[in-house]
This record gives C-alpha cells, sequence and structure tokens, in this order.
C-alpha cells in the first residue's frame, strides 16, 4: 500500500481515530474508533456505542457521521474523508454512501464483517449514485492490535 505524500497525514488522523477506539474500550464496547476530516481539520469524532446506547446502529462510523452533519449542518458531508479504526461493515458503507463521504480511510481488515474489501466491495457497486474512495491498510497493525487485546481479555473473563 502506498499513500504517497499524505502518508503522514492519514497516519495522525489514524491516531486520533484510534485514541476514540480506546475510548470506546473503556467503556467496554468493541474498540472501534472514527473522525472525520474536512478541509484538513478534523470535525467530528466517535467511538462504538451499541452496547451503552442499547442501538445495534451505533458503529463509530454512524456516530461520528451524526455528529458531522451537525457540525456542517448538512446532511451530505461532500469533500468529507472518514477515519475508521476497522474495515466498516455494510450498513456504515451505506451510510457513507449516503452521507456522500469523499474517502474513507480504515486501519483493520475485518475478514468476518468487512464490506469494503475482505466479504464483499460494496463501494464498488455499480448502483451507487455516489462512490466513495477508500484505502485500507493505515496504521493497521496498531489497529488490529487494538481489537486483538480487547477480545483477548473477553476471552479470559469468559474461561474464569
Amino acid at each position: 500500500m502506498t499513500l504517497g505524500l499524505n502518508n503522514l497525514k492519514h497516519e495522525n488522523f489514524m491516531r486520533l481515530a484510534i485514541e476514540q477506539a480506546q475510548l470506546a474500550e473503556k467503556l467496554g464496547e468493541v474498540p472501534v474508533g472514527a473522525v472525520i476530516v474536512y478541509q484538513d481539520k478534523i470535525i467530528a469524532a466517535a467511538h462504538n456505542l451499541p452496547i451503552n446506547s442499547l442501538n445495534p446502529c451505533s458503529h463509530a462510523e454512524i456516530e461520528v457521521l451524526k455528529k458531522a452533519a451537525n457540525q456542517l449542518q448538512n446532511y451530505r458531508l461532500l469533500d468529507c474523508d472518514l477515519y475508521v479504526t476497522l474495515e466498516p461493515c455494510m450498513m456504515c458503507v451505506g451510510a457513507m454512501v449516503h452521507a456522500r463521504i469523499h474517502h474513507c480511510y480504515f486501519g483493520a481488515f475485518d475478514p468476518k464483517t468487512g464490506a469494503v474489501h475482505s466479504q464483499d466491495q460494496l463501494f464498488n457497486k455499480p448502483y451507487h449514485n455516489h462512490q466513495v474512495n477508500y484505502l485500507g491498510g493505515i496504521l493497521q497493525a496498531d489497529c488490529e492490535n487494538l481489537l486483538k487485546k480487547f477480545f483477548k481479555k473477553k476471552r479470559q473473563k469468559i474461561i474464569k
């Protein structure tokens, strides 16, 4: 994967998404975090909240899309980039298409439910009225390790 001249910029934004994932972990949520960038500035940050909000739709991407829309006072997030620590699922891909996200950058690939690359390539479907550009693998090891540690702790609690 080559990010070109923007490598450091992408890594910096992903680090901020990782910070959001760490906040989710402290709440007992699966550690996934996201930020939205507009004109090279973060306008929204969020993390997974489905357990605490009792809402299965409260993925980090959905939460950050809502915050960004409020910030811009527009449900269309034109020229916005979304950084998320885990490859998005089908629900989140659909939300990004409808929001008109420009780029989706993600860290870890999700071999079970990833809908960008791993299990499906939903951004590439010809029936969408908007194409989201995407790139995965940004700080991949850091994002994967956060998830691996979280689930290892969960398994250890179950075994005890």
